[in-house]
């Protein structure tokens, strides 16, 4: 919309309209410590475009340089090495401008690369169909819980305490306005205890959402879940945090799941304060009329050429309202673009290397921890919890490795409101490398 300035005239003809001889009292109700003098805001007078750069270049470089800075953040969000590759896919004016597909007739490139992105994610994650993007993991499994209450007829979800907490309390929230009953099994400890969610299943169970790896970095054998959800007629939902962890372990897939939902973020997308990341997924191919969101297909034309359309849209709450099997109303394309193309850079082979890579360097650091700290016990991935005598101890090395531009982990109670002041939730990946671990040792040693 133009905008159109009104002349003296406009504004004195305006005045005399509503009766009023001059702009001040207009504002005459306001008291007079509020009003703002003619030039007392001190504004400085203009710059010109050479001069603006100095300035904003100068006020940068007091930034902390986030590259030379060392991470060791996890939680849901994690420091994955980006190809350039993938920056300067996805800004090209074909996919950063992209909308929706409707018109596949001038959307094909668009639908090509969700096409891939899908057929990429059901691969990693071991699982028949992927849609084309969630909005991010946390409302991908309340929508999965929602999914599994409309495949099962039942109304019951349970959730296992080491599914994490924000991916918890979306859910809980989605739940609360509908009838049925969401439990929350606690599992006392950093980790994850399948007796407990198993004795939770009842007959009216739709659903059980167990996270794998857990919250904590926990790596266990689903498949005694597996028996349990076969038995009550129920559903096995997997989500994840770090799908890379599926190109070394085994894929939620492979061990069963009916529903697999997490994040995508480390696939080429940065940390970026918290987003926007990616959430995705995935079911088995006998589910796919349920699923909420989009799926991309490929099919030819009258003459037999190859195009791609979109197979399944269930937003079909502009017809069905009520009825439609999800409101969910976009995805993220761009964030797809981002993963689609970091993962065919990568490849199998680089996959397998970043996962390698990110449990070895966890592995080395739990290794060699000083006697005063300790680590959650069990079989993790890339992630574990790290507990310290006290508070006080854990917040002077935190403080210390701050200082060395080392972020040494989230404290847990900053996401676990429930979690004591002693822990430490720590996750690596390929960007940590020998030097790291060895700094990050060697300030625990110090700060005790």
């Amino acid at each position: 919309m133009r905008f159109l300035p009104h002349t003296d005239t406009d504004r004195t003809a305006m005045l005399e309209t509503i009766g009023v001889s001059n702009m001040a009292e207009l504002f005459s109700d306001i008291p007079g410590e509020f009003h703002i003098e003619k030039g007392s805001l001190e504004i400085a007078d203009a710059l010109s475009e050479a001069g603006i750069v100095r300035k904003f270049t100068k006020a940068s470089e007091k930034n902390r340089n986030a590259t030379n800075s060392r991470y060791f953040l996890g939680g849901g969000t994690y420091h994955h090495f980006v190809p350039a590759v993938v920056d300067y896919i996805i800004s090209r004016g074909e996919f950063l401008t992209a909308y929706t597909p409707y018109q596949p007739e001038i959307s094909q490139g668009t639908l090509q690369a969700l096409f891939e992105f899908q057929t990429m994610i059901a691969r990693l994650t071991g699982m028949d169909v992927s849609n084309a993007s969630m909005y991010e993991a946390a409302t991908a499994t309340a929508e999965a819980a929602l999914m599994a209450r409309r495949v099962t007829r039942k109304s019951r979800v349970v959730m296992a305490g080491s599914v994490n907490p924000r991916y918890r309390s979306v859910t809980a929230n989605y739940l609360s306005r509908l009838d049925g009953e969401y439990a929350e099994v606690d599992m006392g400890r950093h980790g994850t205890d399948l007796d407990k969610v198993i004795a939770a299943i009842d007959e009216k169970t739709a659903c059980v959402i167990v996270q794998y790896p857990d919250f904590y970095g926990s790596v266990y054998d689903l498949a005694p879940l597996r028996a349990a959800c076969d038995a009550a007629r129920c559903l096995m939902v997997v989500a994840f945090s770090d799908i890379s962890a599926f190109a070394l372990i085994e894929s939620p897939g492979a061990m069963g799941a009916d529903i697999a939902v997490g994040s995508g973020q480390s696939l080429g997308i940065p940390m970026g304060f918290g987003g926007p990341h990616l959430g995705l997924f995935t079911c088995k191919q006998k589910y796919l009329r349920q699923m909420p969101g989009r799926v991309c297909g490929l099919t030819s034309d009258a003459d037999g050429k190859r195009g791609f359309v979109l197979t399944l849209s269930t937003r079909e709450q502009h017809i069905r309202r009520e009825k439609a099997t999800s409101n969910i109303c976009s995805n993220q394309g761009l964030m797809c673009t981002a993963a689609a193309t970091y993962m065919t850079q990568m490849g199998d082979a680089g996959l397998g290397t970043v996962a390698r890579h990110s449990a070895a360097a966890l592995h080395s650091l739990v290794s060699q921890l000083p006697g005063h700290v300790t680590a959650a016990h069990g079989a993790h991935y890339n992630e574990t919890v790290l507990s310290f005598a006290d508070q006080q101890a854990r917040d002077r090395f935190l403080k210390a490795a701050q200082e060395s531009d080392i972020f040494a982990g989230i404290p847990l109670e900053q996401i676990e409101t429930a979690a004591d002041g002693r822990h430490l939730l720590v996750a690596t990946t390929e960007m940590v490398e020998e030097a790291d671990i060895n700094d990050y040792l060697a300030i625990l040693e110090v700060a005790k």
